[in-house]
């Protein structure tokens, strides 16, 4: 059974003393979960400090983005040596606002999950749709493309350490949810296409997320379906009480 997996994107939110405190509140909250991993994913500044503050606990540590080269003239930007050596084990890749506002292609995200690999993290590679590509009926084009591109060439070892995140970009902020069953639809195209990337075993075990306004009231219904595994939530992984509710939502 594929172990499910909650993760907090908090985006640019948090100062260090904010992310220190929302730690603080977490760990209680969480006490006594279990069969659930759950990862927190700070901005860049504030990874050290949550890094610290997770020592010796089950919460496990990613960052939010990185850069595809070890090293060099990229001023502004982060290696994933550098996220190692703070202590990340899994970092968020082609997330829609990176893919929309910073206009990531497939081909680059596909770089960055290699060499995030290549340096022991393990990538959460985000996919999914926007509205006006919901509407014209392209939600499947769009999402076997970005699958296809985005998880090229990894490798049956290399896919079995990526996460995969369904986000409907439609979805994200704005209150709207997709229906339990668009999700799983959408899930379990995913896992379809695994499977003939791949072959039935790593299908099979790849864990795949849903990332749209997933909150404590449908988080569980949500991953009650069959290809639903986790979450990767936003706003709702900014306050204790509601992350910890999802987090709860997920233990099957």
């Amino acid at each position: 059974m594929r172990k499910p997996i909650v993760a907090g994107n908090w985006k640019m939110n948090k100062t260090v003393a904010e992310a220190r405190a929302l730690v603080a509140e977490l760990q209680p909250a969480l006490a006594g979960v279990s069969g659930v991993e759950v990862v927190l994913c700070p901005p860049f500044t504030a990874l050290a400090a949550v890094g610290a503050a997770l020592h010796g606990t089950d919460l496990g540590l990613g960052a939010q983005n990185m850069h595809a080269e070890k090293s060099g003239a990229y001023t502004g930007e982060i290696s994933a040596g550098m996220l190692r050596e703070l202590g990340c084990s899994y970092v968020i890749l082609g997330h829609s606002e990176r893919r929309t506002l910073f206009h990531e292609t497939d081909e680059l995200v596909n770089k960055k999950a290699k060499a995030a690999l290549a340096a022991g993290l393990r990538p959460i590679v985000c996919v999914g749709e926007t509205l006006a590509e919901r509407e014209a009926g392209q939600t499947e084009a769009v999402v076997t493309a970005q699958v296809g591109g985005s998880l090229a060439h990894l490798g049956a070892e290399g896919l079995l350490r990526t996460v995969v995140a369904y986000e409907p970009v439609w979805a994200i902020g704005t209150g709207r949810t997709a229906t339990t069953a668009q999700a799983q639809a959408v899930h379990a195209l995913i896992r379809r296409l695994l499977l003939n990337m791949a072959g039935g075993s790593v299908a099979e075990a790849v864990r795949i997320q849903y990332g749209g306004s997933m909150k404590p009231g449908n988080a569980r219904e949500l991953m009650s379906q069959p290809d639903i595994d986790g979450g990767l939530i936003g706003g709702a992984s900014l306050e204790a009480g509601s992350f910890a509710g999802i987090v709860r939502g997920a233990v099957k």
